[in-house]
Formats: C-alpha cells, sequence, structure tokens
C-alpha cells in the first residue's frame, strides 16, 4: 500500500469519524486545537498530514493513532483457517482472539472412530450447533441426539461426551477459556 493510499484512507476516516459525531470542522478543531481551515485542507488532501496533528486528532474523535493509519486490507476480519487433525476429528479455529470475548469459536468434524474417552468436567457452558450428521451428547447419565440443524447448550459441570452418532458429524461451537483447554489440548492462543 502506497503513502498516498493511506493518507487518503486518515482522510477518509477522520472525515467520517468527525460526521458520525454529527461535528463540523469548528467542532473538532475546537477539540484538538487546529483551525477548521486546516483541518478542511487535511480532509480534502490539500494539506500534507503531520504526526504532530494526527495524535490530537486522533485523540479528540476518540480513537487512537494506530487505528487511524493502519492498512486497510482483509487480514483484519477475513480468518483462513488451517485444518488440524487426528484420529476421527479435525478442528478448524474460527477466532483468532479468544481474550477480546472471552471465548473460542471452532469447527469439528467427528467420525465414529474418533477416541472420545472419559467424560470431562469443568466449569463454564458449552454451546454447538450440528451442521451435518447426527452429535451424541453423553451428558451425565443421559444420552442425547441432537441433529442436523438443532443446537445444544449446557453446563460443562455436568460430565460430559461429544460422538459422532452413525457417521460422519460437523459442528460450529463456543468454547469459553476451560472449555477450549479440555476439549483442545494444542490448541492454545497466545495470551
Amino acid at each position: 500500500m502506497t503513502q498516498d493510499v493511506i493518507d487518503d484512507l486518515v482522510r477518509q476516516r477522520i472525515r467520517s469519524l468527525r460526521l458520525a459525531r454529527g461535528w463540523t470542522l469548528a467542532t473538532l478543531g475546537a477539540r484538538c486545537y487546529l483551525s477548521p481551515s486546516t483541518l478542511s485542507r487535511i480532509e480534502t488532501g490539500h494539506r500534507r498530514i503531520a504526526l504532530d496533528q494526527l495524535v490530537p486528532i486522533a485523540q479528540a474523535l476518540g480513537t487512537t493513532l494506530d487505528h487511524l493509519v493502519e492498512p486497510e486490507d482483509d487480514g483484519d476480519v477475513v480468518i483462513r483457517p488451517e485444518p488440524e487433525t487426528s484420529v476421527g476429528s479435525t478442528v478448524w479455529l474460527l477466532s483468532r482472539e479468544r481474550d477480546r470475548r472471552g471465548v473460542t469459536i471452532a469447527k469439528m468434524r467427528f467420525t465414529p472412530d474418533r477416541l472420545v474417552g472419559e467424560s470431562q468436567v469443568h466449569p463454564g457452558y458449552e454451546w454447538f450447533t450440528v451442521l451435518s450428521g447426527t452429535v451424541q451428547l453423553r451428558l451425565g447419565e443421559r444420552t442425547i441426539l441432537v441433529r442436523e440443524g438443532q443446537a445444544a447448550e449446557f453446563s460443562t459441570m455436568t460430565p460430559h461426551a461429544i460422538e459422532a452418532y452413525e457417521g460422519p458429524v460437523e459442528l460450529l461451537t463456543i468454547f469459553d477459556h476451560d472449555g477450549e483447554r479440555a476439549h483442545l489440548p494444542g490448541h492454545r492462543h497466545p495470551q
């Protein structure tokens, strides 16, 4: 991305943030100690943007310098998950920053030959929806079939295990921090 493209993007962001707040050039100028004519020339590209001007403009607009100048690409929006496979299981992590929302989102594919082992118990809640196939959810003493298009939510303090029932199953799941540690060993996000 060239400097001119970044400058244009910064100008658009300043103008958009100002207009979103319903501020005139005079209102923003009073908040960042720049004249309305200087701000107008910055927004229209008739004046180069100086770093010592960007900091007070960003503060006045309630944002950071980093947010004003960060390049625009799809890396902050599009997640390109890489599948991680083990016997009978494939996991695609669909969230990049667990700590932002406190959860990890994953797509999972299980086959009946997946090694499930003992039921898990940990603090928190778990949620999943079945994209295809049927899940056999062992929840305490109960066995519950959750079919395509259905969802399940339950306390993870109850012993639980999720298995494929009579064929492959794909599901979308949301784990809190404790669920991630219990169900996705080796799938740690940096903290």
